[in-house]
């Protein structure tokens, strides 16, 4: 064989060979703009062909190499390394973090004979800072959007290149886990109004707090879906120890001709249901959402002691009057929250949509449609399920001005809607035919298909908020399933001690004054003690941040403020107040005085309560003891200093109390066990009190 022959020959199996070799690819996280985790040992993983050797490297802004290490895929072609930490390593940004393949120098002079997709990878402005997951449900979904009116002012100035956005897209896997996510369209983004609009309000707003409090840069991963039970976020193998009939279930579903046909037959259910209704509804082909309609025949209700109980449909119209000095304005009507879905029209003029139940209803009105004089607002109600209703202690009005947007304050500049309104009937219906396909309910979907691909990246934390959907008859099992998650989780993400912020459920429904016992309580108090059993965890009480109305809380910034004091504690070692917690309860018997002259006995017993720190001084609300036969009965209370004294009732009929609760209700309203200094409140709690302490 000739030099010339040789030479060409070896060329081409060279070529060959990066043609078919070094295939290196990253997960959809690692993109442009993405924060690492300072101080730390930083997880990188990927995919290569089986055997090929793989180098990953952290460089500075100037090109210089900090941090590198070097592994081999292995015969599935995955691969993953760790980037040791060192001193150079400082927070900030500038970064860039490449991953070669071993046949790099060959390939870069080789440039445009390999297909795209197969050239080594480069992430650019890379910043090392903090990284936490938050996960959960709906009350992590709740967007920047959702609580913009109560906001305004901090919103509109939100801009913070330092804090970076990641929104995992939703997606589930009945089949096992997946190797990464879906492509999402929140990767990595600066934090501004715009790029958090539709983001997480908790989210952006812990992005935005711990930036101003560290000075270095914070990347927020948000990873949650709403309606969601514990179980979709706890691996297969995790659950099988435990409740291996949940695994089970989820197999039943693992078909995935049966997933599409079933989601086919439920999309054209739900067209066709749709398509009926607006043939049989009167109001679509007689005008009732026309200003000059006469509805003087309609029924006159009260929108709070109305609720439609039917399926289909029902028109409500109310008439409002505008002088001229606000005709023509361009205005902001609130609806509140309707129940269940609506339509609604102003002067004949489509308005808004909503299709379910939980957004509040702010329908922008264009300029020029309100006119001076009588104008009309109605409301197509929409309803499948339950009973349609208004929700009360919500604004309904339409605001003018260019505070329209806000809601803390109210705008000034209102048009106050009536209670009164004129009701005709629309369509009845039969019930829309629907088979349960919800995937991202079942046990271990959401683990395999959104939680285990994020793994390992490395992390400063992660903030759990759940367990509505968990308040069920289930509620007994929460905290077992608790900690099983964060085992699960710290083990996937290769962080024993992986710190927890648990978010614990808001106040919520109406407020009763007797003692009860509901799935919300039980929630509440597993996720307590979850968190006081694991020293790497922390409770955010969220009791005093509720509303009776509704589910999704406006006030996420106040939540986000107590999350991040837990952060601060937990991975910052900041010594912070946090929320008072009880180190020990007495009970003391009825008590008299020696001496010349008795006093009257002290009437009855007491439970004395010592807690970590000083409380607002006062007589307290929602505490309740019970006796022997476990009843709870409501009892006076008064704090002094760092205690709590708790006077048993004469309902107790002399036995000693045995258990005491305090809040422990769906909606303890205004509960008023405060820090003096910490200004946080205290938990909700159920404790046994001959397990806890001495009887003196």
């Amino acid at each position: 064989m000739t030099r010339k022959r040789l030479f060409l020959t070896t060329w081409a199996v060279l070529l060959l060979c990066i043609a078919v070799s070094a295939n290196v690819r990253l997960p959809l996280l690692f993109q442009d703009g993405m924060v690492l985790q300072r101080g730390a040992d930083i997880n990188v993983w990927g995919w290569a062909d089986a055997g090929e050797q793989v180098v990953v490297s952290l460089l500075n802004s100037k090109q210089k190499v900090l941090s590198t290490a070097t592994t081999t895929a292995d015969a599935q072609g995955r691969w993953l390394l760790c980037l040791p930490k060192n001193k150079k390593m400082k927070p900030g940004g500038g970064y860039v973090l490449t991953i070669k393949s071993q046949l790099s120098n060959l390939r870069s002079s080789s440039a445009g004979l390999l297909p795209e997709g197969r050239k080594n990878s480069q992430i650019n402005n890379v910043s090392l800072g903090d990284v936490w997951l938050l996960s959960g449900q709906s009350n992590i979904d709740v967007t920047i959007e959702r609580v913009y009116p109560w906001y305004t002012g901090a919103i509109d100035s939100m801009d913070n290149a330092q804090v970076r956005l990641f929104r995992v897209q939703n997606d589930t896997s009945t089949g096992g886990e997946k190797d990464d996510i879906r492509q999402t369209s929140i990767n990595w983004l600066p934090l501004n109004k715009q790029n958090a609009w539709l983001f997480s309000a908790v989210g952006a707003f812990l992005g935005q707090q711990m930036q101003e409090h560290t000075g270095v840069p914070q990347g927020i991963i948000v990873n949650s879906w709403g309606g969601t039970p514990i179980e979709a976020w706890i691996s297969a193998d995790t659950l099988r120890n435990y409740y291996p009939m949940l695994v089970e279930k989820t197999r039943l579903y693992d078909n995935p001709d049966y997933i599409r046909a079933q989601q086919q037959a439920n999309s054209q259910a739900d067209r066709r249901w749709n398509q009926m209704l607006d043939e049989r509804d009167p109001g679509m082909q007689q005008g009732f959402t026309a200003l000059d309609y006469d509805d003087s025949s309609w029924t006159t209700i009260q929108q709070y002691q109305w609720s439609w109980r039917g399926i289909g449909s029902t028109w409500l119209r109310q008439h409002v009057q505008v002088d001229a000095a606000h005709a023509g304005q361009p205005a902001r009507l609130l609806l509140g929250t309707l129940f269940d879905a609506d339509i609604t029209y102003v002067n004949g003029q489509q308005v808004g949509r909503t299709y379910y139940q939980y957004p509040p209803r702010r329908y922008d009105i264009p300029e020029g449609l309100l006119r001076e004089g009588d104008n009309v607002i109605t409301v197509r109600f929409i309803n499948k399920y339950g009973a349609a209703h208004f929700i009360p202690e919500k604004p309904y009005l339409i605001a003018f001005g260019p505070d329209r947007y806000s809601l803390n304050p109210l705008p000034q500049d209102v048009i106050r809607l009536s209670e009164q309104w004129k009701q005709h009937a629309g369509a009845d219906m039969p019930q829309c035919p629907s088979g349960d396909v919800s995937l991202q309910n079942l046990p271990s979907t959401l683990y395999n298909a959104v939680l285990r691909p994020l793994a390992p990246m490395t992390l400063a934390g992660v903030v759990w908020y759940q367990g509505e959907s968990n308040t069920g008859g289930d509620a007994s099992s929460y905290a077992n399933k608790l900690a099983l998650l964060m085992s699960n989780w710290r083990q996937a993400f290769q962080q024993p001690q992986m710190p927890f912020a648990i978010v614990q459920l808001a106040n919520y429904m109406e407020c009763v004054q007797q003692p009860q016992n509901t799935g919300w309580s039980q929630v509440r108090e597993a996720q307590r003690t979850v968190a006081a059993n694991d020293p790497y965890a922390e409770c955010v009480v969220n009791i005093d941040l509720g509303e009776t109305q509704d589910i999704h809380p406006l006030r996420k910034r106040e939540v986000a403020q107590r999350i991040a004091l837990c952060f601060r504690r937990l991975v910052l070692g900041e010594r912070v107040a946090l929320f008072p917690q009880v180190v020990s309860a007495t009970v003391l018997p009825p008590t008299s005085s020696a001496g010349p002259e008795p006093v009257a006995a002290e009437p009855s017993c007491r439970v004395v309560l010592t807690l970590d720190q000083p409380l607002r001084p006062g007589s307290l609300k929602y505490f309740e003891l019970a006796g022997s036969d476990g009843s709870f009965v409501n009892a006076e209370a008064t704090a002094t200093g760092n205690t709590i004294t708790v006077t048993v009732p004469a309902a107790l009929n002399g036995s000693t109390p045995t258990k005491m609760r305090y809040a422990w209700k769906n909606n303890p309203l205004n509960a008023d066990v405060y820090g003096l200094d910490s200004h946080l409140p205290l938990s909700p709690f159920e404790i046994d009190l001959g397990q806890h302490l001495s009887l003196k």
